[in-house]
């Protein structure tokens, strides 16, 4: 009997459903702006101008991702209206498609009991766990592109067209959703394994013409609306230049611009940035992981013809290939997470020596009190508002699991370390999701501010904003339209009286200059998503925050 036998595969089933609530624990926080907030202002406005081809923010032309996770959001908008649950569900789904199809992808590969432990391993993977919080494009991706790898791979298996149809779509999707560079894992998973095994006939068969020609099919509704949005309107301005293609943006610009930096929009890469973003992002299972992409190697290389490569190709190029980029960022590597998690499963599926046993014994018992000192830390420090009674109660279940259930669901040590380590990673992320960032999120200038208010403007005013760090929160939480003025007082300003959303500094000023302004109400106000200790240290918080304010303004 293996390690980490089928006996178990009623309670892994239980564990999975336990880490698909906590992926969606976080489905009532507010968006974390700017990326999260703008993209949902996109979103919003393609439902209010009832406009699903031209990408506006903040009423400009706006080009940099493409349209297919607007499209989704945009959908759900007009279903459900502009709640923050119906931006954040849309990309949680794909990514419990991505499990799905992580699950069905190890299965042809392995067997179910792989299967089912790379599911949990990638639900319970930090920064998956984060992602469904803080939703962007990545969700979308992780759920497309391993959907694609499996129907390629099911195409080769079976000559199946219907597979090779829908791995098209899904390859067409991924592409529409950040661009060309969506291929590479998918090609890298496909043709890699194909190439080291030298399978030759399947490498240059006639199938990948085919599977070329309908995935540029399906990518023409992305091509025909950036060609109506920019290409037909050379007068626009973007990027501070006219003349811009935005075709020519999302074949080359966007993808290659970045990775050699010469796009407009440009980074700065460090070589070893993903090593380490690897070690915290795939926590709980991340020094797992690295002993495992070590040991598949070491086997691959005296067994080349007995082992499946797509996994471990489709990430290391990918991982290579964005370590060269000049543009990184935490979450572009969370794409690759399920082939992360079917070489972790099988890894520690093969682990039988008891010297093997006790070392991950070992090491996920460090990794797991670290995880628990981290959030013991962020508490003392912190001392979020929003650890109520009921949340206290719900973490105190948790944390009287992690202690007791292993040890009721089995006595063999191996699945026992596994599940309590997918029990901590429940604890420390649900209590962020129902403690942390409820309170953290009270420091969004934007979001907190039209949530007010929605709730205290009878008179129905117009509302002014101006000076604000993140501008989309604002405009997708109110209800009532928001334009911008410039922090001197210019800009295309309501006739009549108006609500004003603007730091206390800029209200001063205007003040100075004969406008008439009454305060209504004031906010503290912080940018959440670049977190400093002294911000988290409640002693020291204030010295941090700055103030904004709403204010009437009669007469400009």
């Amino acid at each position: 009997m293996t390690p980490l036998a089928t006996k178990y595969r009623n309670w892994l089933y239980a564990f999975i459903g336990m880490a698909a609530l906590v992926n969606l624990s976080g489905l009532f926080v507010p968006i974390i702006g700017p990326d999260g907030t703008l993209y949902a202002s996109i979103a919003k406005s393609m439902v209010v101008r009832n406009d699903y081809v031209n990408l506006f923010s903040s009423g400009a032309d706006w080009l940099d991702k493409p349209h297919f996770p607007f499209w989704v959001t945009a959908v759900f908008f007009k279903l459900f209206g502009f709640k923050t649950w119906a931006y954040k569900l849309p990309g949680i789904l794909f990514l419990f498609m991505g499990a799905a199809y992580t699950y069905h992808f190890a299965k042809r590969l392995y067997n179910e009991t792989i299967a089912l432990w790379s599911v949990l391993l990638l639900l319970t993977a930090q920064h998956i766990l984060l992602s469904s919080n803080d939703v962007r494009a990545e969700p979308y991706l992780t759920g497309l592109i391993i959907a694609a790898v499996y129907h390629f791979y099911r195409n080769l298996t079976t000559q199946s067209f219907w597979h090779l149809f829908a791995a098209c779509v899904f390859t067409a999707c991924a592409i529409m959703t950040k661009g060309l560079f969506a291929i590479v894992p998918i090609g890298g998973a496909i043709f890699s394994h194909l190439i080291i095994t030298k399978q030759w006939n399947p490498v240059f068969h006639w199938r990948w013409l085919v599977a070329l020609v309908l995935t540029c099919l399906f990518i023409l509704p992305e091509i025909y609306c950036l060609y109506q949005q920019f290409d037909l309107h050379p007068e626009k301005v973007i990027f501070g230049q006219t003349h811009v293609s935005g075709i020519k943006f999302f074949i080359w610009d966007s993808q290659f611009g970045r990775f050699f930096n010469t796009g407009p929009i440009k980074g700065h890469g460090d070589p070893t940035f993903f090593i380490h973003t690897a070690l915290w992002a795939f926590l709980p299972w991340s020094l797992l992981l690295f002993a495992a992409i070590y040991q598949f190697i070491k086997k691959g290389i005296k067994q080349v013809n007995q082992v499946e490569w797509y996994c471990i190709c489709g990430s290391m190029l990918t991982f290579l290939l964005f370590s060269a980029s000049k543009f990184q960022l935490p979450h572009y590597l969370n794409i690759v997470f399920p082939f992360f998690a079917i070489i972790t499963a099988q890894f520690v599926n093969g682990l039988k020596a008891p010297k093997s046993v006790k070392a991950v014994k070992i090491v996920q018992l460090v990794v797991t009190i670290l995880m628990l000192l981290v959030i013991g830390v962020l508490q003392y420090f912190f001392q979020p508002d929003d650890l109520t009674i009921g949340v206290i109660a719900l973490l105190t279940v948790v944390f009287v699991a992690v202690l007791m259930l292993p040890q009721l669901i089995t006595r063999d040590q191996l699945p026992s370390i596994m599940l309590r380590t997918a029990l901590v990673s429940f604890f420390v992320n649900l209590y962020l999701t129902q403690a942390f960032y409820p309170s953290l999120m009270k420091y969004q200038g934007g979001s907190t501010v039209g949530m007010w208010l929605n709730a205290n403007n009878p008179q129905h005013l117009p509302v002014v904003q101006t000076g604000d760090d993140n501008v989309w929160s604002l405009e997708f939480y109110s209800d009532a339209p928001v334009v911008s003025m410039n922090p001197d007082g210019s800009g295309n300003l309501p006739v009549g009286p108006f609500l004003l959303y603007t730091p206390l500094d800029i209200a001063d000023g205007l003040k100075a200059k004969g406008w008439q302004l009454d305060t209504v109400k004031t906010f503290p106000r912080y940018w959440v998503s670049r977190l400093k200790g002294s911000f988290l240290d409640k002693d020291t918080r204030d010295k941090e925050l700055t103030t904004v304010a709403v204010v009437r303004v009669d007469k400009h």
